[in-house]
C-alpha cells in the first residue's frame, strides 16, 4: 500500500475553507474536471456519483468531523489504476486568517506504477487547491 499527502495554505480562515470541502456532494464547486456530481443518502455511508468525461467514480464518506474540520472517504468505484484508495481532507488554523488544508490519501496500485498513480492524484489534489483559492479569494 502507498501513501501521499499534499498540503496547502490559503489566505482565509479554516472555516472558509472547510466550508468549501465540508460539502461533501459538490467537489465539482472546486475540482474542474469534476463535470457532474451526485449525492445519494446523508452524513457518513453517503455516496457521491461523480462525472468526469463520460466516466464514473462512485466515493463513499467514511468519516466526518465538523468539529475537527475533517473528512475520510473512499473510492467504491471508478475507471483508475489503483484499489483500496481512502482520503482524508483536513483544514487547520494557520495563523491570523490563513489556513492550511492536508489532502492525504493510501492506496494500492493496480495496474500502472505508484508514479503513475501518484501523478493522477496529484493532479487532482492541485486542481482542488486552485479551486478552492479561486473560491476564497
Amino acid at each position: 500500500m502507498a501513501t501521499m499527502a499534499m498540503k496547502a495554505q490559503f489566505e482565509a480562515s479554516a472555516d472558509a475553507v472547510w466550508g468549501i470541502v465540508r460539502d461533501f456532494g459538490r467537489p465539482d464547486k472546486f475540482i474542474a474536471a469534476v463535470e457532474s456530481s451526485r449525492l445519494e443518502g446523508s452524513g457518513v455511508g453517503a455516496r457521491r456519483i461523480l462525472g468526469f468525461g463520460g466516466a464514473e467514480v462512485v466515493e463513499q464518506l467514511d468519516a466526518f468531523d465538523d468539529k475537527a474540520r475533517s473528512l475520510t472517504y473512499s473510492i467504491v468505484s471508478a475507471p483508475l489504476p489503483m484499489e483500496g484508495y481512502s482520503a482524508t481532507m483536513r483544514v487547520r488554523e494557520a495563523g491570523k486568517g490563513r489556513c492550511e488544508l492536508e489532502w492525504s490519501c493510501r492506496f494500492t496500485p493496480k495496474g500502472a506504477s505508484e508514479a503513475d498513480v501518484v501523478k493522477i492524484i496529484e493532479g487532482v489534489y492541485t486542481a482542488g487547491f486552485e479551486g478552492i483559492r479561486k473560491l476564497v479569494s
